[in-house]
């Protein structure tokens, strides 16, 4: 068996960035964008009022007074020049008249007819945005996963589409004579698979498009037969099927292919029957068939391949830091992912172990908020210390 870190190593070894495509920015959101963006203008493009009030010039006192000699609004330009003893009506957003140096805000001056009298009071500021305040013409912003905050960003620099890496297509292909499709009549010895939805949702949570394909029975020829139809996927998942048993074929009918094992079998629980390769020169991972194996497994695993795949700089899980709520025993030979449940308060978060860690416990996953991380050959903890753990 191989550690954790090594089998992501490897793991990220058979995957590579995908290509890039133009993306309309309104349909950009949770996309990779693949290369900087560069602003085509600056943002504000003009001196721009910052509140409701008149724009006047220099610095007046209390009791000064002003001539209001016209208006401008948010997208009506005032084309005049201010002079000494002017005012200008503004609104948030309108352009600045040439010759305004501040705009003193509606609440700070009296108005009979066409004229304003400063209060004593006043506030000092400006309240004139500069032009290009925000960005210039040229800026860029660097590639990322565009979040509706940059899409605003992006929106403003006057930006109709970017370069985003394409969604990888993952097929998911779960295996075994038990399963049968949820809505389905099972055989009192047959269960209703499951593992492959939350697989295909992962995936597509995390910027991939799923292809959920048939079921494989445990035979050779309908293994070949469903693999096959996996072919133009950018990542090949199986579940199940990856142990040794007689029945556990994936490995056999992935062979017959041509795939390139690159690993089997890893020091961790829940999961430690997974392999991973390359067939048809695509990266293949087959998960364990438990479950919640397979769900930590794609956590650990599937999502940082993808990451890789959309070309983020750093793909391996980020552990957080949390304090244990109760002792826990040692780990032994495997590192464990414990599900757990998370409290928060002030500083660190508490984390408390659910009592059942059995991997074929759907029920207590669906509760967890956390994978608290039990490194191999760890030995008791007490409450109060510091560990590691994944959000989930």
């Amino acid at each position: 068996m191989i550690t954790v870190e090594e089998a992501l190593n490897r793991c990220l070894a058979l995957v590579t960035p995908l290509s890039y495509e133009p993306v309309a920015l309104r349909h950009a959101a949770g996309r990779w964008m693949a290369t900087p963006a560069t602003a085509l203008r600056d943002q504000p493009p003009f001196a721009a009022s910052a509140m409701d009030g008149y724009a006047v010039q220099g610095d007046p006192a209390a009791g000064a007074r002003f001539v209001v000699v016209g208006e401008a609004g948010a997208g009506h330009i005032y084309t005049g020049n201010l002079e000494p003893g002017q005012a200008l009506r503004i609104f948030t957003g309108a352009p600045v008249p040439v010759g305004a140096t501040r705009v003193i805000i509606q609440e700070d001056v009296e108005r009979q007819d066409a004229e304003i009298t400063v209060k004593p009071g006043a506030d000092v500021g400006t309240h004139i945005r500069p032009a290009g305040q925000d960005f210039r013409a040229g800026d860029t912003l660097s590639a990322r996963l565009l979040r509706p905050n940059d899409l605003a960003l992006l929106a403003s620099m006057n930006i109709e589409s970017v370069q985003a890496i394409r969604r990888p297509v993952v097929a998911v292909i779960a295996t075994g004579d038990e399963l049968v499709m949820p809505g389905e009549s099972p055989r009192p010895d047959q269960i209703v698979a499951s593992n492959s939805f939350a697989i295909a949702a992962l995936v597509e949570q995390n910027g991939a498009t799923a292809r959920l394909l048939p079921i494989a029975r445990d035979t050779l020829a309908d293994l070949t037969t469903i693999l096959n139809l996996a072919k133009g996927a950018d990542l090949v998942i199986t579940i199940g099927g990856a142990s040794v048993g007689d029945h556990d074929l994936v490995a056999k009918a992935a062979a017959g292919l041509g795939m390139e094992q690159a690993f089997w079998r890893i020091a961790m629980r829940p999961g430690k029957p997974l392999m991973a390769g390359r067939l048809a020169g695509k990266p293949m991972l087959g998960l364990p068939g438990n479950p919640v194996s397979a769900i930590v497994c794609a956590h650990l695993f599937v999502l940082p391949m993808l990451r890789a795949m959309l070309g983020h700089p750093d793909p391996a899980p980020l552990p957080r830091r949390a304090v244990l709520s109760a002792d826990v025993g040692p780990t032994g030979p495997r590192t464990h992912y414990m599900r757990a449940r998370l409290d928060f308060a002030d500083g660190l978060p508490l984390i408390t172990p659910f009592d059942r860690q059995d991997s074929a416990l759907l029920g207590v996953l669906a509760e967890a908020r956390a994978l608290l991380i039990r490194p191999l050959g760890d030995g008791p903890q007490v409450r109060g210390t510091q560990v590691a753990y994944l959000p989930l």
